[in-house]
C-alpha cells in the first residue's frame, strides 16, 4: 500500500488567473489525474496545468 501525500495542482484560467486545487495522491501523476477527474475545466484543458507540487515532506 502506497502512502498518499498532499499535492497542489496549479493551473491557469482563460483570463490567465492562477488557481490551485489540492489532492491527496501517491505521486504527481495521480494528482494530475485526480485534478482532471474532479475539475471540469482541467479535464477539458489539461495543458493549462503549469505546476504540481508535493506539500508533504518525504
Amino acid at each position: 500500500m502506497s502512502t498518499r501525500r498532499a499535492y497542489t495542482v496549479r493551473y491557469r484560467t482563460p483570463e490567465n488567473t492562477t488557481l490551485e486545487s489540492c489532492f491527496y495522491a501517491t505521486d504527481a501523476f495521480q494528482a494530475r489525474l485526480l485534478a482532471m477527474e474532479f475539475n471540469r475545466y482541467i479535464q477539458d484543458h489539461p495543458n493549462r496545468i503549469d505546476r504540481i507540487v508535493s506539500e508533504s515532506p518525504r
